[in-house]
């Protein structure tokens, strides 16, 4: 299991830092529109909308899948087991095809978007965390501060940004999803998500989601943190969830400061 903590430049749970991070940056709280339900057995690691359903990678050796899920309902429609020596990690759609990594195995995995039915394996340098698209690239997280711009073709690195809060790099970028021409981002082991100037890599906006699961919802030993950021664009819908979450949510941001967020 990962075992590094944030380090100073996103300590955003310290209260003066805090203060000054609201000051000069824009922070959301959330609105819960709609809550729907989520298989409290899948340990989260991708997530994405597409034509009606959710598509969802789960990590952990000898328990990792790719999965159709109904999002009315959570129901899974269609799974496809991982080799059981990999740990499961993002997933994207391209062109028909399902491309998805592996934790710190160095393989990526590419699958018919309709079938599931493997068609080939690739490999790439460091750890693998999450993957989304633009409509032009695909987009890789690592862990890292960096965000890799991946030609969906060749499925080769053509180039990185360095992900800043107040200039300093921010480590733990994890689940990544495409909005309205920015990244948004998990920040593992945190209750956060980043906005991303997709530019220059520089943190525009924070999504407070502390809270969103209630406590009588979690199940101690097994719900683990946020992670999983999904986003419809023809209904301008966002949903989040988490790893061992039962529910699954859908979202509209409330600016800190303009409106309170809205109570379940």
């Amino acid at each position: 299991m990962r075992t590094r903590l944030l380090k100073a430049a996103f300590i955003l749970c310290a209260a003066a830092g805090a203060a000054a991070v609201r000051a000069a940056i824009p922070t959301y709280g959330v609105e819960v529109i709609h809550t729907y339900p989520h298989d409290p057995t899948a340990y989260t690691e991708g997530l994405f909308y597409l034509d009606g359903y959710l598509y969802e990678s789960t990590g952990l050796e000898q328990h990792s899948s790719i999965r159709k899920v109904k999002l009315e309902t959570g129901a899974v429609l269609q799974k496809l087991d991982i080799p059981p020596q990999y740990f499961g990690e993002g997933i994207v759609n391209w062109n028909r095809r399902l491309i998805s990594l592996t934790w710190k195995s160095h393989i990526g995995f590419i699958f018919d978007l309709a079938t599931f039915k493997r068609q080939r394996q690739f490999r790439y340098d460091g750890e693998g965390w999450a993957l989304t698209q633009d409509g032009k690239q695909i987009l890789m997280s690592d862990g890292t501060p960096q965000i890799r711009f991946i030609n969906p073709q060749t499925l080769k690195e053509t180039g990185r940004i360095t992900v800043t809060l107040d200039g300093k790099p921010v480590r733990n970028v994890n689940e990544l999803e495409w909005v309205k021409g920015e990244i948004y981002a998990n920040v593992w082991q945190t209750d956060w998500i980043l906005r991303i100037d997709p530019h220059d890599g520089r943190v525009v906006g924070l999504i407070n989601l502390a809270g969103l699961l209630r406590p009588s919802d979690r199940i101690p030993g097994q719900t683990d943190v946020l992670n999983g950021i999904a986003y419809d664009a023809k209904g301008d819908r966002l949903f989040v969830t988490g790893k061992n979450w039962p529910k699954l949510f859908e979202i509209r941001l409330r600016r800190v400061g303009d409106a309170e967020p809205g109570s379940r």
